[in-house]
């Protein structure tokens, strides 16, 4: 069974989750792309392949757990946490533990195969975001459950073990020290300045542009100040937001443009890297906030962490954010 594990010292939880290690690339060396169609378990005709579906967006002659799907939300085959787990915490001595309870779920984007989602239709990719806030609120029901990350491995690189174009939602019994990080931070400024930090950096990057990458109604493309890698982006919607559940619908079509039109950049510039992308919003059931900003990073996998950055926690980036904004600029997606 999955059980989570406190670092004493610096307080970061981590999964022990043996039935990962039965998943596909689970711990090779090399990291091939799997692109056999024919074995896939997320092409249509395959469902069986997979556990039953949780929510499906499919056409009216369609049924349940068969063909004729746009998209799919199952469970992981494989999961991290479960919600079938019984909710308890144990001390081993100076060691936390937690049982392994949370929701581990696949968002399969598309019927096709080879449609990775820089390639993918304005509209499949709203329906994307659709589905991540659907499972969001149907997880936010259950109380033992504190926050959920939507995120997007693409590519072997990345940690993608299957190429069939699918993201990811795994719900938590307790907030992840990044996202933790990231609220006490922007709380503490808000309690000093009376503004939000994130508003304010959305202010101050449409105002000089020298990061900016593209622009929506709704939303900004950017590249971080202090990005940690090459060609890091952070989507923010450029209207103070602390809630990505609670987006409307024109706001989730906005996004699917900003983030389609973000990725077809860094496909054409960079000759298809993988990258992952992950969503931070507030912790489940908190109400709106006036300190914290919802938004979307995306990391393409362009340089590997070392003994340095291990060590440090520190980031070594080659790539001046201002450089790199100004090349995808120029990139016509």
């Amino acid at each position: 069974m999955p059980e989570l594990r406190k670092d004493p010292v610096v307080g970061r939880w981590t999964i022990i989750a043996p039935e990962r290690a039965d998943r596909p690339n689970a711990l090779v060396r090399t990291l091939p792309d799997q692109d056999d169609s024919a074995s896939c378990p997320f092409c249509p005709g395959h469902e069986a392949m997979t556990p039953p579906e949780l929510l499906a967006h499919r056409e009216a002659s369609g049924a349940r757990n068969g063909p004729g799907w746009t998209l799919r939300v199952v469970p992981n085959k494989f999961p991290a946490l479960r919600t079938e787990e019984r909710m308890a915490r144990s001390g081993l001595g100076i060691y936390d533990a937690m049982a392994g309870v949370g929701a581990h779920e696949v968002i399969i984007e598309t019927p096709e195969h080879g449609r990775q989602l820089p390639q993918q239709s304005p509209d499949q990719v709203e329906q994307l975001l659709r589905a991540a806030q659907e499972r969001t609120l149907d997880l936010s029901r259950d109380l033992r459950l504190r926050s959920v990350l939507f995120f997007k491995n693409s590519g072997a690189a990345a940690g993608a073990s299957l190429s069939h174009p699918h993201s990811q939602i795994v719900a938590l019994p307790l907030v992840p020290i990044e996202l933790e990080q990231e609220l006490r931070g922007a709380r503490a400024r808000f309690e000093e300045k009376e503004r939000c930090i994130f508003c304010d950096m959305v202010a101050q990057e449409a105002r000089e542009r020298s990061r900016v990458v593209l622009e929506t109604d709704g939303f900004i493309a950017l590249s971080p100040f202090a990005a940690r890698g090459p060609f890091e982006l952070l989507i923010l919607p450029r209207e103070h937001r602390s809630i990505f559940e609670q987006s409307s619908a024109a706001e989730l079509r906005s996004l699917a443009n900003a983030l389609r039109l973000s990725l077809r950049k860094l496909d054409l510039a960079l000759d298809k890297p993988s990258y992952n992308f992950y969503l931070h919003s507030l912790p489940l059931r908190e109400p709106p906030s006036d300190w914290y900003h919802w938004h979307l990073e995306v990391r393409p996998v362009l340089a590997l962490a070392a003994g340095f950055e291990w060590g440090t926690g520190f980031f070594i980036n080659p790539t001046p954010p201002e450089e790199a904004a100004a090349f995808l600029r120029q990139t016509e997606a």
